[in-house]
């Protein structure tokens, strides 16, 4: 009997890994399990992590908070696990983790590759500017999520034949029971037929839900008073420029202009009642602003509201016209034009049947592109035809 050889080792390391919650979480769960195609894969990643990783993939668990232990425990054991495993990759979930995925990656001969977001190349932070950045382009390989992303990286002197554009995926919903779902959701909340808008996400100044509160929810409700909003998230406790307060503006807001029951705020819900909202509404919020060294880098959001069959209005800001195809998957408006937006929430609310149905059926086309299934496609096929060519 002929034995083959084990495959190659890989170490990924990252912060950005389940039990925390959020797209970036998603998006290196994903990478991880397509890595475990063509790899013996572990893990540096943050406490607890093991329990949520992919079957045969072994992991090191780090307490993600404070971030200068979760970053002085990763550089070491990063270090250590290289030269026990001798990998042939070895991976960075983000900006901030590269610096030690490419030390251990010199140290035996591996390629480096590294997934970058918007914040890992604009964050402000002097320390980081001088020490992270050089790292970042001296990896082998970078992925980025969108073409606003890529622009970013080429700006601060990442080598454009490097970088690779890989933006995030989505599952495909079950539809054969979309509609009773969307009923049981609206009836569950009281939400009745009215017109549902949805924002999902973190509720931070970038993600811009206290500006539209504030600018563009009044003018929308003045032309369709029984119309409502349903917000899905909270204030970003573990994230890394999470700044208090967002979410007390957004309350002030709603107090000051006399519409608190017209929202309801949901917080944190699993994953069967999100997808439950995306069916039940019938237009997502993606207001995001365009704010210095805090841009959007791609918005994953609208993709996954887009496989549901919903449509999104969004501010072009960022990344974001990556995520959103003007006039296919929903519309796409001038940054800071509160008054374009508003307009264009009302006409999506105000489709009858027909054009809604139009309209949901370009979105799950345009989501089609995004699948789970072609990303692992994509991320493998970059990576094998970037190691196919010596360093």
């Amino acid at each position: 009997m002929t034995r083959h050889p084990p495959p190659p080792a890989a170490l990924v390391v990252t912060r950005n890994l389940p039990p925390l919650v959020g797209g970036m979480e998603r998006l290196v769960w994903h990478i991880v399990d397509a890595l475990r195609a063509d790899y013996r894969v572990h893990v540096i990643g943050p406490a607890g992590c093991a329990r949520h990783l992919p079957l045969k993939v072994t992991a090191t668990g780090i307490p993600a908070r404070p971030l200068w232990w979760f970053l002085a425990r990763a550089k070491w054991a990063t270090i250590g696990r290289a030269l026990q495993l001798r990998p042939g990759l070895v991976f960075a979930g983000s900006g901030l983790t590269a610096p030690f995925a490419w030390l251990a990656a010199r140290l035996v001969g591996a390629h480096c590759v590294v997934y970058l977001h918007g914040l890992d190349i604009e964050a402000e932070h002097p320390l980081y500017r001088r020490l992270w950045r050089p790292f970042l382009r001296r990896c082998d390989r970078v992925f980025v999520n969108s073409r606003f992303s890529r622009g970013l990286a080429v700006k601060i002197g990442i080598d454009p034949a490097r970088i690779a554009i890989l933006p995030p995926g989505v599952e495909p919903p079950d539809l054969t029971d979309a509609e009773t779902r969307r009923r049981d959701f609206r009836a569950k909340h009281r939400l009745d037929d009215a017109p549902l808008m949805l924002y999902v996400g973190r509720i931070t100044a970038r993600k811009g839900l206290s500006a539209f509160v504030r600018g563009i929810l009044p003018a929308v409700l003045s032309r369709l008073p029984n119309a409502k909003l349903v917000v899905i998230g909270d204030e970003p406790t573990q994230a890394l420029k999470h700044r208090s307060g967002e979410k007390r503006r957004v309350f002030d807001s709603l107090q000051e202009n006399r519409l608190g029951n017209r929202v309801l705020f949901l917080d944190h819900v699993g994953d069967s009642e999100l997808s439950a909202a995306y069916f039940a509404a019938d237009l997502l919020l993606f207001p995001v602003q365009e704010l210095p060294g805090d841009h959007e880098g791609f918005g994953m959001v609208a993709i996954e509201a887009a496989a549901h069959g919903l449509p999104t209005v969004a501010f072009a800001a960022g990344g974001v016209p990556d995520a959103v195809a003007n006039g296919r998957s929903g519309r796409l408006i001038a940054p800071g034009d509160n008054r374009a937006f508003a307009e264009a929430v009302i006409e999506c609310l105000g489709r009858d049947n027909a054009e809604k149905r139009l309209a949901a059926r370009r979105a799950r086309q345009f989501a089609e592109n995004f699948s789970w299934t072609h990303f692992n496609d994509r991320f493998r096929t970059a990576l094998a035809r970037h190691e196919s060519h010596p360093r």
